[in-house]
């Protein structure tokens, strides 16, 4: 029997390294959390992409407000892509 693939969490350590999961209850209260924080990781990106494209649609906004809007684009950017590998790992070990 195989073991389980790791889930790389939406998380990361204090430290910013990865938070991985090992569990073959895929309703386990862990996974329903981390599935809930990815969800919102997603609604948040939505309404930060919403908030960037309004930003760079004002001819007058200034530098403060290019870098917000850009600083908060890459937290989105960089757990989206998180979250695009999770759910890619899982697809491939599935798969096996």
């Amino acid at each position: 029997m195989d073991a389980s693939p790791l889930r790389l969490l939406p998380w990361t350590t204090p430290e910013g390294n990865p938070c991985y999961l090992s569990t073959d209850d895929s309703r386990s209260l862990l996974s329903r959390l981390a599935d809930d924080i990815e969800e919102a990781q997603l609604g948040s990106g939505e309404q930060v992409l919403a908030g960037a494209r309004a930003v760079l649609a004002d001819r007058k906004a200034g530098e403060r407000a290019l870098r917000f809007a850009l600083t908060r684009a890459t937290e989105s950017l960089e757990d989206v892509v998180r979250i695009a590998v999770s759910r890619g790992e899982r697809v491939q070990a599935g798969r096996r």
